[in-house]
């Protein structure tokens, strides 16, 4: 039999196996770090994801409990709402829509001017007392006669001032001199006007004494507005009668008319002119102007010293301030 070849094996080196364990032992603690990666990687992603969703549940959690107070507290407001509607408004649950109105635009109304005339002034307590009013008051002489023979003086000494001239009247009591009848001739009346001219020279309005006869003639006030327009004089009509044709006749001589608007003491009684008074200045304010006239009895003037407050609420002037002339 033949012998067995023997098979020698070669020795290893021992830096070839020291090289395979390195590798080994690199590999075992790569793959353990690598798990331990692994494990902290996933345990991260589960931690965030379980985060997330713990939170989202949370803030959906506090967004609802939020609005669940809102709804809350809007019942409790409406509620409160329908009480107060109720309670204002009886049975209604809203209250009414209210009604959008322009306001309009208004300007401060503005005073109307009241002009005073006191007719028959013809002595010096007649003036004393008027002045003491201190209000701006028009006063209105008669002419002279042997029963008031200074009334022309007294004028002159004012500052402005009328004439109350005598005209004739349907009745006559007890009439002036030299009163102005329907019967005068033209010639007679431009005489009478030069002397009153004479007398007040610094006339600029006559006004009717008595005059209801006189005034209601047409050829009569003719010839008296002729006369007048050759002395420069106006001519207010006291309104003694509703008969009267002035405004007529001066609208034919191109004359700017004015006429008595109220009788302040037509009823010698201070309550009854104080009605007047206040009739006075409703007409001033609602027209603008308001031509008055009285006279200097005792009634009239307590009346119109208690009447200050009264004439608050209007513009005094003379007649000049309203006639502007």
């Amino acid at each position: 039999m033949a012998a067995k070849k023997s098979i020698s094996k070669k020795p290893v080196k021992k830096t070839t196996l020291k090289k395979k364990f390195d590798l080994q032992r690199f590999l075992h603690y790569f793959y353990w770090v690598l798990a331990i990666v692994s494990v902290l990687g996933a345990a991260t992603v589960v931690g965030f994801y379980a985060g997330y969703n713990q939170a989202k549940e949370e803030s959906a959690s506090v967004i609802s409990a939020h609005k669940q107070k809102q709804v809350t507290l809007q019942k409790q407001l409406k509620q409160l709402n329908n009480k107060t509607a109720k309670h204002e408004y009886g049975n209604m649950v809203k209250p009414p829509k209210a009604k959008v109105r322009a306001i309009p635009k208004t300007k401060m109304p503005k005073k109307g001017k009241l002009a005073i005339i006191f007719d028959d002034v013809s002595f010096s307590a007649d003036v004393k007392h008027i002045k003491a009013l201190g209000y701006p008051l028009t006063m209105s002489f008669l002419p002279p006669t042997k029963r008031h023979p200074h009334s022309a003086e007294l004028a002159e000494k004012e500052p402005y001032y009328m004439v109350h001239l005598p005209m004739e009247a349907m009745n006559f009591h007890s009439p002036e001199k030299f009163t102005l009848l329907t019967t005068d001739s033209k010639e007679t009346i431009v005489e009478r006007i030069k002397q009153v001219k004479k007398w007040f020279p610094k006339v600029k309005f006559i006004n009717n004494h008595t005059g209801s006869k006189f005034t209601s003639d047409p050829e009569a006030m003719n010839k008296l507005i002729f006369a007048l327009r050759l002395e420069k004089i106006g001519f207010i009509d006291s309104r003694t009668t509703a008969k009267t044709v002035a405004e007529k006749v001066m609208k034919r001589y191109k004359m700017p008319y004015y006429t008595r608007d109220i009788f302040l003491d037509h009823d010698d009684d201070v309550d009854a002119i104080k009605k007047q008074i206040k009739k006075a200045i409703r007409v001033a304010n609602k027209y603008g102007k308001c031509i008055a006239i009285c006279h200097p009895h005792k009634a009239t003037l307590k009346a119109l010293r208690e009447s200050k407050e009264l004439f608050e609420g209007v513009e005094l002037v003379r007649i000049d301030k309203l006639t502007k002339g």
